[in-house]
């Protein structure tokens, strides 16, 4: 999930400058390109580009050896739960790329592709760096699933000039980084990138987006399925020792979700503080009440889910 998480530091460090606008740009909006805006934007992506991949490159390619350009499968590793990041990642990226130009004035498809031309490129570089660790791998599985996340924000564009389906994240800390802290994580901050025992990702469907516009219903109101695992102490599987101490066994299970969630786009306010807040925070899913559905047939119902 590095991937993901990446992309939330650079959100977090950006949107400062981003959202000093006094209004957010429409689509009929007469708008004319602002130079300063769009170089600062260019800049500013360009240092947080080097910085992400910089801290990247630290974190998870660092203590392996470089080697020949290769193709790895994948598919069946994390329960296709770090696909499915793929696609979550791209997709913020292709969003806030395009909503960036936007904001410098750039036109509408201009800023639509530069968007999903974005997202799918920067996860492309990290499949590159993949590609020539001994650790990793190009995965044809993660092009697909990057280039899926692009389009779903392209397509929605094109279609409504409107994202009605979002792609959200939430983590909640696991034991299961205790038994393989060198996968799962060593601490707080690399277990939400690497314990995928505790990440849910959701896809957030805003109701009153498809209702008539005549009807009362709020507007910041969204429907979110959401799909986790548990039980994983192995990539595709589980392991019944590490560095010599045993690994008590775990059934791996899959957990689909059912919540209700916040939209934080369509709550209005002048505060540029709260803007930067909101945005940061419609990248993550709402703690909610959730009705959960494993592989094995049980269902549960959680007060708070998150």
């Amino acid at each position: 999930m590095k991937h993901c998480i990446a992309f939330v530091f650079c959100i977090m460090l950006m949107q400062p400058s981003f959202a000093q606008s006094n209004k957010s740009l429409k689509l009929n909006d007469t708008v004319s390109l602002n130079k300063n805006r769009l170089r600062g934007v260019l800049i500013t992506e360009g240092v947080l580009y080097v910085t992400s991949m910089t801290a990247l490159y630290s974190m998870w390619y660092s203590d392996y050896p470089q080697t020949h350009f290769h193709w790895i499968n994948d598919n069946g590793e994390w329960m296709q739960l770090d696909k499915v990041g793929h696609g979550l990642s791209c997709y913020n990226l292709s969003k806030f790329g395009y909503e960036t130009m936007r904001w410098a004035g750039v036109n509408e498809n201009k800023a639509l592709w530069y968007g999903g031309i974005t997202g799918f490129t920067y996860q492309t570089v990290i499949e590159i760096l993949d590609g020539f660790s001994v650790g990793w791998g190009a995965s044809p599985g993660d092009l697909i699933a990057n280039t899926t996340g692009s389009l779903l924000f392209v397509g929605q564009q094109l279609a409504w000039h409107e994202q009605r389906f979002a792609l959200k994240y939430s983590f909640y800390p696991t034991s299961f980084a205790d038994y393989r802290p060198d996968l799962l994580g060593e601490n707080f901050l690399e277990e939400t990138q690497k314990d995928y025992n505790g990440m849910t990702l959701w896809l957030s469907a805003n109701i009153a987006s498809f209702l008539p516009h005549d009807k009362q219903f709020p507007a910041w109101l969204n429907i979110a399925a959401g799909y986790g695992a548990t039980g994983m102490t192995g990539a595709e599987n589980n392991v019944a020792e590490y560095n010599g101490k045993p690994v008590p066994h775990f059934n791996r299970i899959r957990q689909f979700y059912l919540s209700p969630d916040i939209d934080f786009s369509k709550i209005k306010t002048k505060s540029k503080t709260l803007k930067v807040a909101f945005y940061v925070l419609n990248v993550l899913k709402f703690p909610a009440p959730a009705i959960e559905l494993n592989s094995k047939g049980k269902v549960f119902f959680h007060p708070v889910f998150y």
